[in-house]
């Protein structure tokens, strides 16, 4: 098996296969698969921003946001864009290439996206890619998006589809695959990838990955998200994931989409530097920068900063000439 080669026909059993492997020996894969295609020791760097918070409609288990559960989090108001930019201008200040902006909805309604078209478009005036995640989009939905300069869309897949029902009744697997179509043939990039330890098999992890890279196109990002247990969701109370499972999954991310960026998303703060080194090893070359990610807390940006520099890493600098084709971004991160 070619370890850099594009495929979109991987099978149940080769992913299986690749997460049993020895870890030295899936490591190794992974670190090659990751060198032939990007530099190991650089690593984009984006920041999220809750620009709509709470009173989501959906009932997504892990959610602080769904107005279904008893959580800390009160609902506000579609941020103003003058603070969206400020907030923008100040990450961009702080090393963030990308700007990701996400709203607790299921759908928005066409005059919320004017706004988000507005808050895109300025933002891509400053310099920096733009990602959003706003839910369900219709096809004229994403086309608008696009034509504000959206960079990303954000829209992950959660699960495998044999699992999704055990954390979300009120969207279908469907549902999510049709808005990742409409999204691409707006010509938007894609971010989707999923979260772990819900309480999954292995397998769900597996077909979650199966899912993902057997997309026609690959998402340009693929974020992996270790669950955050908020207090008054129905997964508050799960049973930890094996630190070593999620870097397992990582590098077969890695393995099954090479040329994707793999970002270490939601969860972060409940990883040990080393438990971060070994995904960066694994093939991880993408994180979320800055102290929240909607309603979660992130680690600190100068404790990201000083991991960086003992690894010998450096952040990804993008500038506005080599930005990709424009795109849009749903919930980037889990929280």
């Amino acid at each position: 098996m070619s370890l850099t080669a594009l495929r979109h026909d991987w099978t149940l059993p080769e992913i299986e296969g690749l997460l049993d492997l020895p870890f030295n020996d899936l490591l190794f894969r992974a670190q090659t698969a990751h060198r032939a295609h990007f530099d190991p020791n650089r690593v984009q760097v984006s920041t999220l921003l809750s620009i709509k918070t709470g009173a989501c409609p959906e009932d997504c288990g892990y959610c602080s946001q769904s107005a279904k559960h008893a959580t800390h989090v009160e609902a506000e108001r579609l941020m103003p864009l003058d603070e969206v930019v400020a907030a923008a201008a100040a990450a961009k200040a702080k090393g963030a290439t990308r700007f990701c902006m996400g709203a607790a909805w299921r759908n928005p309604t066409d005059r919320n996206l004017e706004r988000v078209a507005e808050m895109v478009s300025a933002v891509h005036d400053l310099g920096m890619e733009t990602c959003v995640t706003l839910g369900m989009l219709t096809g004229p939905q994403a086309r608008q998006l696009r034509e504000a300069g959206l960079d990303y869309y954000n829209h992950n897949l959660d699960t495998s589809p044999e699992f999704y029902g055990s954390v979300i009744t009120t969207r279908t697997y469907q549902d999510r695959l049709d808005t990742l179509a409409q999204v691409r043939a707006a010509g938007i990039n894609v971010c989707s990838g999923g979260i772990l330890g819900m309480g999954e098999s292995r397998r769900d992890r597996a077909r979650l990955l199966q899912e993902l890279a057997t997309l026609p196109q690959h998402p340009e990002s693929v974020p992996i998200n270790l669950l955050v247990q908020v207090e008054g969701t129905p997964l508050h109370g799960t049973a930890a994931l094996d630190p070593l499972e999620f870097v397992r999954t990582v590098a077969v991310a890695r393995l099954l989409m090479p040329r994707s960026h793999v970002r270490l998303s939601a969860g972060r703060t409940e990883m040990s530097d080393e438990l971060q080194a070994l995904c960066f090893f694994a093939g991880a070359n993408s994180i979320f920068y800055g102290e929240r990610l909607l309603t979660a807390d992130n680690p600190a940006a100068g404790h990201d900063r000083r991991l960086f520099e003992r690894l010998g890493l450096q952040a990804e600098e993008v500038e506005a000439h080599e930005r990709e084709t424009p795109g849009a971004c749903e919930r980037c991160a889990a929280g």
